[in-house]
């Protein structure tokens, strides 16, 4: 088993023994003080990317999954959720995950409305206004992935009320306490891209508003079928494509660093696409286009919390393995706990941002490729600082969830009537039809 493990190891060490991918680069604050314009250059292109991952992909990926009387609502609140949260994040938001550590919970009150910002961003050798841009498009897709628990059924007031509590009471926070050099961030709790702070409060929050939305009428008696999987597999494209200005972005600066991110991004989508349609084959007797798009972004999901960490072996372990445990986790939820998350937010984004998060641990050993631990940490160390800001965050994420949702159902409902339900959102929330077939 010794030598099985130390080969293994070899083996996943070799796509980067000869080349400095994963060499991070450190940058002294004290020396920057003029923006690079590449790396500028570099995050302004990744904060195009991360808002087209939204604005249009998510849009459609979600879009085509649901009915066809519903489509029109999903664009509609993934553009109202991302004009919300992008004017909250100037307002407020940014400061309270960025600002200055004040106690290690909460940035401090400096940065209101964009305000004192930086020359450089410290730490790095970009503008901090460039920083805080790029920051603005993750708080913006955040909240837009729990769509998709409650799409078909939720009201249009509540969706933006929430939507907009949650990027301030959980989002910002949970930022601040890994990113923003908060307490989780002292532990030693690593999180490259997100698998903790926007997958795992996603997912989380997402499980919770469909249990407390309820099940969509019919369900699960009725099949309720994707209306266009060819939307949904274009989405899916679009989230693949802009998840390299995501992961990429995160390593805020245009070198290596960045390739490696968007390498191993790349390889975990591949290999994660081909074992969902491989269990699917085996399973159900057919290969789907909706399996090969999920497959692709539960390992999207699941990679980005170690994609600047580890090497491209073990991205293609993450990857198969984030499809094995979502597709589990996608059976359990629905036909085990008989949870209607309609779109499987959980199963795919909580679930593999978990598990990313945790599986970092492991293959950020040079022994398989990845950077190394910092220093006092090992396997055991890492693996217990991981598991503790995923337990922290999760536990965050729902009883704050629960405490929003049901508070501002109280002003505006959070669920259509019956009647609007059966005639779908498009035109009984929004007055209009996606379709016209006429």
């Amino acid at each position: 088993m010794k030598h099985l493990v130390k080969s293994l190891g070899t083996l996943l060490a070799a796509g980067y023994a000869a080349s400095p991918l994963l060499a991070q680069q450190v940058i002294d604050p004290a020396t920057t003080d003029v923006a690079n314009s590449g790396d500028t250059a570099w995050i302004l292109t990744s904060s195009a990317l991360v808002l087209f991952m939204t604005l249009p992909g998510l849009a459609l990926f979600y879009g085509g999954l649901v009915r066809s009387k519903n489509f029109l609502s999903v664009l509609i609140q993934c553009m109202a959720v991302a004009g919300i949260c992008s004017v909250l994040w100037i307002i407020v938001g940014y400061t309270l995950a960025f600002g200055q550590v004040t106690n290690g919970f909460l940035g401090n009150g400096l940065n209101w409305m964009f305000g004192n910002l930086g020359n450089v961003r410290e730490g790095t050798a970009i503008p901090e206004s460039t920083f805080a841009l790029f920051q603005m498009t993750f708080a913006v897709i955040t909240p837009a992935l729990m769509i998709g628990a409650w799409v078909e059924r939720a009201r249009f007031g509540w969706v933006v009320a929430f939507s907009a509590l949650w990027l301030l009471v959980v989002y910002a926070p949970v930022t601040h306490w890994i990113w923003g050099g908060g307490w989780l961030s002292n532990l030693g709790v690593l999180d490259f891209a997100g698998g903790i702070v926007v997958h795992t409060t996603a997912g989380v929050s997402a499980l919770v508003v469909a249990i407390m939305l309820g099940k969509r009428m019919g369900w699960p008696r009725t099949l309720m079928l994707p209306h266009s999987p060819a939307l949904t597999v274009a989405g899916a494209a679009m989230l693949w494509v802009g998840w390299f200005g995501f992961n990429g972005g995160s390593a805020l600066t245009a070198t290596d660093d960045a390739s490696a991110a968007i390498i191993n991004t790349h390889i975990a989508a591949s290999t994660a696409a081909l074992v969902w349609i491989l269990i699917e084959k085996f399973k159900v007797g057919k290969s789907t286009a909706v399996g090969v798009a999920t497959g692709a972004i539960a390992g999207l999901a699941t990679i980005t919390p170690a994609a600047g960490f580890v090497g491209p072996g073990a991205s293609i372990i993450i990857g198969a393995v984030a499809s094995i445990v979502c597709f589990m986790a996608v059976g359990l939820v629905k036909n085990g706990f008989k949870i209607d998350d309609s779109l499987d937010v959980f199963a795919v984004h909580g679930v593999g941002g978990i598990l990313g998060s945790l599986m970092l641990a492991l293959f950020i050993s040079e022994g398989f490729g990845g950077t190394g631990y910092g220093e006092g940490m090992a396997f055991g160390s890492q693996f217990v600082a991981q598991l503790i800001g995923v337990g922290a965050v999760a536990i965050w994420s729902a009883v704050a969830t629960a405490i929003l949702g049901f508070g501002i159902s109280f002003i505006l409902p959070m669920r259509v009537s019956e009647d609007d339900e059966r005639d779908g959102l498009d035109i009984s929330n929004h007055g209009e039809r996606a379709w016209d077939l006429d």
